[in-house]
């Protein structure tokens, strides 16, 4: 330990204590003594004295004196409820004292509708229009279903969106953020037609389409506020103007040019094809749009449109047979939907297979219909190895059985009516409903001798996610959209960087997803949405299928298609019958990014912010809407319509389950800003449109999650939870209990600038700027330097879309280093007593720490940094009338400051070696160090900080630094910090070690008591066959904790027996 530099690397190890009767370093004269040399001189004379004169008091005396029976404190008052009287659209008044204490309410009150009145939300542009300078940054955000309330989903992606918008119009980029509200064609008609039911017992069909829509429109009138409401609450800093709808006027007339253009090019077309079919519904769905329900085995499973205690087993092969034309042979064959063998047209076998070869060319006699049935070979669709070799064939009921059917050319066949009931091809069984026919026709094959069993079958049921009714593949004219031409282009522009997808396990799936995407059903039988603009042409005399294709023109209006009509057909007579389905909402939704701005026309918001910078939304609907918006984009524009997708996790609850009514895990953000009891949970799920046979399951979930209710955590901290959560996984469980967490460091951030603005004192006038001036302290420059790395740090994270490091990077500068360690730190120097250029240099720097650490909080949580940013004094240079558009910190080379980095950490690594001490040995009280040091250099920088180690440490009343030669007093515990400085507190005289010992020996037998128990748990029989492999590596843990927490125990006394030896 020869070294002069103080600034070494800290070694310290809190369990490393060694006790010292006196030093053993080399006497050696101090070449450089400052000017606290003669007050530390008398501190040590002093003790050197106390100690020559003996024990004259003793902790056991001082235990011994009566101890003054407390008081029981009064309970608080309940502070009366806040009242906003800020007009709206305001500014609050800041001439009031502030609060003793965080109230989210009270700080959230009138700040968005005064950000809304004074436009701060609106993209600055230049004095003819232009674009900043330093770029632009526009994002679309994901428009909400108009189907009730956000939820935190819709949360999540607020936080995260309005963080990076915040922060790029922060750093004076011309930034635009659209807001809107998608009209959601399946959702919203399911959510009114069971409203419609449910208060009137009226269905869509007894009002009419007309009226049935402007219900439809009153209820999307009344949600539609409400959520733009959510957003506010939320803080989302929309440029409300361009507010748009899915349905109005400029999205409708985008939708309807699209549908013409791709009409007119051949790219959309009509065809009777197989659908996903609703019948609960009455309408198709696309493949992406259907859910799949895994089953292991048989399971009994209630379907809508049957009454509720009527139930149907699904998760079974049932075996049949046929019996082959003209002899007594029969084919077996396996089905999992047994009453589609109405419909079946054909036996596939393998050319190969032995057992069939005599069949070749055969017939069966089906059961049920007169109808033969051809015996066909086909070796792409047969594997002989499974099950009995021979498949039936269902070509208007099933996706692989149509392939097959086009290549042989099979008569397909539709069982099925609309509504689920089976028509007039299904004979005797016509009329029926589609699972009472499944129930039916096994009775029927016992009676004819030709059932064979039921066996359990893993299997996956299509389900529709709006109705929980169970998908069938239905023969339909519809209009499809021929994707694979559009799929190229998109895949190339992330080959060639035009596109950028994070995280890369998206752009995995993109490709995946594109390389094998198959066309695209638009079509839906419903009222609500963008109306097909396609009209059949009607000759007049003739009766051709409008399945065809050649029959139909597309227009924006009847007028526009008429006259493609009479161009088309010239000189005959006709009418036009307008396809009464609507398109389906992922293709108006594809349209977002560039129809908000106003395509097709050339408007002067598409020129300027298209195409957009950035897409921000969920992994989950990469294919649904961002593939669709690319595709379309591409195709309709020329360009990407973004240039980076950034899909975000999706949020579960504490336990990892998927939110979902029934489970009652479904959070309304507001709840959480807001607060709400258990009985108020209860009451929604009452309130709501949940069967009633969820809400006591829906019930019991809440009651387990929330036993307690959802405290009040505002905006801010719900906000900062979200992004503090999000990283590049898939999913992100949220606990509740967190945000209210963060709630807390609101508190804190309230109660240290509550007290900084004490510190300044009224009359501090802030500098010109925020440049050094060369007399900062040590600490002053540590600070700076941190503030230095924090600013970078965010800016670097939020770049990369690492909002957990962004967050991770402010939360650890306002908590870890201004609040817990630079406003203690300099509470003596900003004493009225203190020297005046050390105070002001003090002040300043403090300054500067709470205005750009209230910055760069800001985009995370705008209410609370506007209510305390507003209540600083300001810097003659700052014109900003919001720190919404005031300028985010950047990283200065001035501030960057390694070597005081460097100093400040040897001076923090003391002080948490002294906390440890002061703990490990229950010296909570007048505690006593003195600092050893190897060189003058760590003497000189400790005995010049000591000051500010006695304000960190609790406790602590004196700290003295000694030069290299000086001896440390004897009854003194140790730990090194680092290779040139440790810490020695005084014990002796200062504890009743015997009494501590016994303390902890207490402590040992406790948790030794615990250990055992546990270890007697794990001897009991077959624990390791019996017990879940979890449970038993919980234990294992468990198990280790404990011993590990014997040993630190142990060790301690140990220490506390060398401590009274050496006495």
């Amino acid at each position: 330990m020869s070294s002069d530099n103080a600034s070494q690397t800290p070694v310290h190890n809190p369990d490393q204590h060694i006790i010292v009767a006196a030093s053993d370093c080399p006497p050696e004269k101090s070449k450089n003594q400052d000017k606290n040399e003669a007050k530390r001189k008398a501190k040590m004379e002093k003790l050197l004295a106390k100690q020559a004169a003996g024990k004259a008091t003793t902790p056991d005396a001082a235990a011994a004196a009566p101890k003054k029976e407390k008081e029981p404190k009064a309970a608080p008052k309940p502070k009366p409820a806040f009242v906003n009287t800020t007009p709206v659209g305001e500014k609050k008044d800041m001439t009031e004292p502030m609060a003793d204490s965080y109230n989210p309410v009270a700080v959230e009150s009138a700040w968005y509708s005064w950000w809304e009145t004074r436009d701060f939300f609106a993209p600055k542009t230049g004095p003819n229009g232009e674009i900043s300078p330093k770029g632009r940054f526009v994002m679309v955000a994901p428009p909400p279903n108009v189907t009730g309330k956000l939820h935190i989903g819709h949360a999540m992606f607020v936080a995260i969106q309005d963080s990076i918008v915040r922060w790029n119009r922060m750093r004076g980029i011309t930034t635009l953020f659209v807001p809107g509200c998608d009209h959601a064609g399946i959702s919203t008609q399911v959510v009114v037609e069971k409203q419609l039911w449910k208060n009137e017992k009226l269905t869509r069909h007894d009002l009419g389409r007309e009226a049935f829509v402007d219900r439809v429109w009153d209820y999307k009138n009344q949600y539609a506020g409400a959520i733009m409401n959510q957003f506010r609450r939320l803080g989302a800093s929309y440029d409300w103007p361009r507010e748009r709808f899915s349905l109005d006027d400029m999205l409708t007339r985008a939708t309807r040019e699209t549908f013409v253009r791709m009409f007119n090019d051949g790219i959309i077309y009509r065809s009777s094809r197989l659908v996903n079919w609703c019948h609960h519904m009455n309408t198709a769905l696309s493949s992406l749009e259907v859910e799949n329900l895994e089953l292991t085995g048989p399971t009994m499973l209630s379907i809508p449109g049957y009454p509720a205690e009527e139930k149907f087993e699904f998760g079974v092969m049932i075996h049949f047979a046929y019996q082959v034309e003209d002899s007594d042979e029969r084919i077996i064959i396996a089905t999992t939907r047994i009453e589609t063998m109405l419909g079946d047209t054909a036996i596939a076998i393998h050319p190969d297979d032995e057992r069939y070869k005599h069949l070749h060319g055969k017939f069966v006699r089906h059961p049920f219909v007169d109808r033969r049935i051809p015996i066909i070979t086909d070796a792409e669709c047969v594997d002989m190895e499974l099950g009995t070799g021979a498949v039936k064939m269902t070509p208007a009921h099933a996706y692989d059985d149509y392939d097959v059917g086009k290549r042989h050319n099979l008569e397909l066949i539709n069982l099925l009516n609309e509504d689920g009931t089976f028509n007039e091809n299904a004979g005797l069984y016509s009329g029926m409903l589609r699972f009472r026919v499944r129930k039916q026709i096994i009775e029927d094959l016992k009676a004819k001798g030709l059932y064979v069993d039921t066996v359990g079958h893993a299997m996956s049921v299509p389900i529709c996610p709006k109705s929980n009714d169970i998908i069938e593949p239905l023969m339909k004219p519809q209009w499809w959209v021929k994707s694979k031409q559009l799929a190229e282009p998109a895949m190339q522009a992330v080959r060639d960087g035009r596109l950028e997808i994070a995280p890369l396990a998206s752009e995995m799936e993109w490709f995946r997803w594109l390389e094998n995407i198959n066309d695209w059903c638009i079509s839906r039988q419903l009222w609500w949405g963008h109306r097909i603009p396609a009209y059949f042409v009607r000759i007049a005399g003739r009766s051709d299928d409008s399945c065809d294709g050649d029959y139909w023109v597309a227009g924006h209006t009847e007028a526009d298609a008429r006259k493609r009509a009479e161009e088309k057909f010239p000189g005959v007579e006709f009418e036009l019958e307008q396809d009464p389905d609507v398109l389906d909402t992922w293709f108006s939704s594809g349209l977002w990014p560039f129809a908000v701005l106003g395509w097709p026309e050339s408007t002067d918001d598409f020129k300027k912010y298209y195409p957009t910078s950035l897409l921000e939304t969920g992994w989950d609907i990469l294919f649904f809407w961002v593939a669709r918006m690319v595709m379309l984009g591409i195709y309709l524009t020329g360009e990407v319509p973004f240039r980076k997708v950034f899909c975000h996790a999706l949020v579960r609850d504490a336990q990892g389950r998927k939110m979902s009514k029934s489970l009652g895990n479904v959070i309304d953000p507001i709840d959480v800003i807001e607060g709400i009891s258990l009985e108020q949970l209860h009451a929604r799920l009452e309130a709501g449109n949940i069967d009633p046979r969820e809400v006591k399951k829906a019930k019991i979930g809440q009651s387990k999650d929330y036993p307690d209710g959802i405290p009040e955590c505002g905006t801010d901290a719900l906000r900062f939870t979200l992004c503090a959560y999000t990283s590049s996984g898939r999913d992100m469980n949220l606990n509740v209990m967190r945000v209210d967490g963060y709630r807390k460091f609101c508190n804190k951030l309230w109660n240290a600038t509550r007290f900084a603005l004490m510190k300044l004192g009224e009359d501090f006038v802030p500098s010109t700027d925020a440049a050094l001036t060369g007399h900062e302290s040590l600490a002053e420059r540590w600070i700076l330097h941190r503030l230095n790395v924090a600013a970078r740090n965010a800016s670097a994270a939020l770049t990369d879309m690492n909002f957990m490091a962004a967050t991770t990077a402010v939360h650890s500068f306002w908590l870890h280093e201004l609040c817990d360690v630079y406003i203690e730190y300099i509470k003596p120097i900003t004493t009225p007593d203190a020297n005046a250029a050390a105070r002001h240099s003090a002040q300043q720097t403090l300054f500067t720490c709470l205005d750009q650490g209230l910055k760069l909080l800001h985009p995370f949580m705008p209410f609370v940094t506007e209510e305390l940013w507003q209540r600083l004094p300001r810097r003659a240079s700052e014109t900003s009338p919001s720190i919404s558009v005031s300028a985010y910190p950047e990283s200065r080379s001035d501030y960057e400051n390694t070597q005081a980095e460097s100093e400040f950490e040897l001076i923090m690594s003391i002080t948490k070696a002294g906390r440890s001490l002061t703990a490990d040995y229950n010296v909570l009280s007048k505690s006593t160090f003195f600092i050893s040091n190897a060189s003058n250099a760590s003497h000189a920088l400790v005995s010049a900080q000591s000051d500010g180690i006695v304000t960190l440490i609790k406790g602590c009343q004196s700290v003295t630094s000694l030069a290299p030669e000086e001896p440390v007093p004897a009854g003194c515990a140790l730990v090194p910090v680092s290779d040139e400085v440790a810490i020695h507190l005084l014990v002796r005289g200062q504890v009743d070690i015997d009494q501590e010992i016994g303390k902890i020996e207490k402590k040992v037998a406790k948790v030794t008591g615990l250990k055992d128990g546990l270890v007697v748990k794990t001897k009991v029989p077959n624990y390791e066959t019996n017990v879940p492999e979890e449970v038993r590596e919980t234990n294992a843990s468990k198990i280790g904790d404990y011993e590990a927490e014997i040993n630190v125990l142990q060790k301690a006394i140990e220490t506390f027996l060398t401590l009274k030896g050496s006495s």
